[in-house]
């Protein structure tokens, strides 16, 4: 029967595709429409601009965590195709490597050799993986999962500061877009170092500086350019 503890680490694939997702979602929209609005863009082009860029930046962040979670699914395959192998060629060779890494880790001898063999018996290759590789279930990489949960958590995180937009006065747009922003990017950096188990101010205040700087200085440009041009 499987206990109720509750381990951070079996959630990690999918929350830190989420988490960058939605980050990026939100720093890339707010930015781009602060941007366009410093520039004095008329509203219908910053609309178009920021829908735009929603669906460019969802589809683009899933295939880009597709691919790279693929990549590490791949190795992984391969890994498991090669220990399969070794242990139908030389099972004594790898009951020995499975022993030792038992004693590196402080069993006696007699004990490593027994828990090697009753692991081997019940499922040889499991126990290479997990021990000898590194693989468990619960962190092996899921390339479908981790392309939609970036997918959409982005264009969640996207949508709002579109919304923000739309329902804010057009003088007030850019400290709407600003304060709604930067106090969603403080949330979700608070909740992604609780659920990771990290510093929550801390986390929250890494991730609004860094997405703070990123909305001035795409104000910065599009006021520069609106002067120039």
């Amino acid at each position: 029967m499987r206990h109720g503890e509750f381990h951070r680490v079996q959630h990690l694939g999918w929350l830190r595709a989420a988490v960058l997702g939605a980050n990026d979602g939100i720093i890339s929209s707010a930015s781009l429409m602060m941007g366009m609005v410093a520039a004095q863009t008329p509203f219908a082009s910053v609309l178009l601009a920021g829908v735009a860029g929603l669906v460019a930046g969802a589809v683009s962040m899933a295939a880009g965590e597709y691919v790279s979670v693929r990549s590490q699914a791949d190795t992984e395959a391969a890994d498991l195709a090669r220990e399969r192998r070794e242990l139908e060629a030389e099972p004594e060779a790898e009951m020995r490597e499975l022993i030792e890494i038992y004693r590196a880790r402080g069993l006696e001898k007699n004990l490593a050799t027994q828990v090697a063999e009753q692991l081997m018996a019940q499922d040889a290759l499991a126990a290479h993986a997990r021990d000898e590789l590194g693989i468990h279930e619960f962190t092996r990489a899921r390339p479908l999962q981790a392309a939609l949960a970036s997918a959409g958590s982005f264009s969640l995180g996207a949508l709002i500061p579109l919304l923000v937009l739309v329902f804010s006065a057009a003088e007030n747009s850019i400290m709407a877009i600003a304060a709604v922003s930067l106090a969603l990017l403080v949330g979700l950096g608070c909740l992604a170092a609780k659920m990771g188990g990290a510093a929550i101010f801390r986390g929250g205040l890494r991730v609004a500086v860094w997405g703070g700087l990123a909305m001035l200085l795409t104000s910065l440009v599009g006021h520069f350019f609106s002067a120039v041009i």
